[in-house]
């Protein structure tokens, strides 16, 4: 029976996984069930929005008809083909994020096999316990049931990572390698449509295959995924040059993202441990008719801001370094509705009470500030979940400190994505895509306890 067990230990995480997720979607239908009448979008309404668009005019755009590119757009084409296929139903996008979510244990699992290619299985075993983690990661269950594109993002960084780990172990470049090149190329590429954030890890990377193999088969590797991957974003960016007779970088939000995480009362809300966007807009920002001048102003607002003020702006990353691996869900408080949050003249973050906030608390943000049971359980629960799984990480971080040249992979998508919301701005839900792979470390701490029981 034990080795019964040993080998159908992948099936079983996956079969845990799915149980768990779909006795959630159903024990808690009012946080998914935005379908119902009056239902709640827990997620982001855009994406909603954007499908039913795209289904009813053929146009991606937030207004029917109206082409834009305010937003990557693969996810919502994603969710589009859900509703054209299924109606607009909350459990058929559940029952894809649960599939994803199914995907990307498969590919944790197979990531630390390789990475770990010891006798008894070790692997395997490490594979399957980091699984088991992502599998009961209250965090992303919730998430991953939720209208977001986290978990078709997870997918798609840990399908890249895998990709990278099979290029770099081919000896010889043959056409094997080339297509394992050109997959890792596309996926690195579909991955810019979801979000812009892998390519600071392909750079990484580079260092990464350096550590094994010359320069010159380095660049033979990866060469091919760099033009793949510039290939598949480049009628999306043709379309956004046509709609605003100039250059998009993928999308709408960027300068905004900057500006929000890089400004003179950011740190100030940052530690009141609220969201940045809440925060209005510079001053003197061109209108919401001239988009593609509004990012750009507001993007160089934010870079402005980091140049002219060295000293505040290390205070700000150290900020938003705690904020980013803050064992507690961040932000840790939310605006209510009929609330506006403000930055007084000495700093202090001050919460005014009115009709509304003029950047628009939905019920579903507001929610998350009651005493509902995601705060009264859910972020104790996270606290400890996270919280016992990142000190188990730094010990098996340690403990596999002789292999590092193999491993250093996991700990640049961790530096890679650290840096990348360094310079945007951070939260719990921009750091939980990588969590899975930090629970690699995890589930090699927990593998060298149950060792030294078993062989004292």
């Amino acid at each position: 029976m034990r080795h019964r067990l040993e080998r159908y230990k992948l099936l079983e995480v996956i079969a845990i996984a799915i149980v768990l997720r779909i006795a959630v979607l159903f024990a808690f239908p009012q946080h998914f069930a935005y379908s119902d009448p009056g239902g709640v979008i827990h997620g982001s309404v855009a994406y909603d929005e954007l499908a039913l668009n795209l289904l009813e005019t053929g146009v991606y755009g937030r207004e029917a008809g109206a082409a834009d590119a305010g937003l990557p757009p693969l996810y919502s084409y994603v969710v589009a083909i859900i509703y054209g296929i299924f109606g607009r139903d909350y459990l058929a996008v559940a029952a894809l994020h649960i599939l994803f979510d199914a995907l990307s244990i498969m590919l944790l699992y197979d990531i630390c096999r390789r990475l770990f290619p010891r006798p008894h299985q070790n692997g395997e075993r490490i594979g399957a316990l980091a699984g088991l983690f992502f599998a009961l990661y209250p965090y992303l269950i919730f998430q991953n049931l939720t209208l977001n594109d986290t978990a078709l993002w997870i997918l798609l960084l840990h399908l890249f990572v895998w990709l990278l780990i099979q290029l770099r172990e081919r000896s010889a470049f043959d056409r094997r390698t080339l297509a394992t090149a050109i997959a890792a190329g596309l996926a690195l590429g579909i991955s810019v449509l979801a979000r812009a954030l892998l390519p600071p890890l392909a750079l990484l990377a580079a260092l990464w295959f350096l550590l094994k193999l010359s320069p010159r088969e380095t660049l033979r590797r990866l060469l091919p995924v760099a033009l793949v991957s510039l290939l598949i974003p480049l009628p999306w960016l043709l379309r956004a040059y046509e709609i605003y007779d100039g250059f998009v970088p993928i999308a709408l939000n960027s300068g905004e993202n900057i500006y929000q995480g890089n400004n003179a009362r950011a740190a100030a809300v940052f530690r009141a441990g609220y969201d940045v966007q809440w925060l209005g807009p510079p001053l003197g920002i061109p209108p919401t008719d001239e988009p593609l001048r509004r990012n750009a102003f507001m993007a160089r607002a934010g870079w402005a801001y980091l140049r002219e003020n060295p000293a505040d702006a290390l205070d700000l990353m150290l900020a938003k370094l705690l904020v980013y691996w803050n064992p507690q869900v961040t932000p840790l408080r939310n605006l209510r509705l009929g609330e506006k949050l403000s930055v007084d003249e000495s700093g202090a973050v001050v919460i005014i009470t009115g009709e509304g906030s003029h950047l628009g608390v939905s019920a579903a943000n507001a929610a998350y500030q009651e005493d509902t049971l995601f705060n009264v359980i859910g972020r104790n629960l996270h606290i400890a979940y996270f919280g016992g799984l990142w000190l188990l990480a730094v010990a098996g971080a340690w403990l596999s400190r002789k292999q590092w040249r193999l491993l250093s992979l996991l700990f640049f998508v961790q530096i890679s994505q650290t840096l990348v919301y360094l310079l945007f701005h951070p939260s719990t839900r921009y750091r939980s895509p990588t969590d899975p792979l930090l629970f690699v470390f995890s589930a090699v701490a927990v593998v060298w306890v149950l060792d030294k029981w078993r062989r004292p």
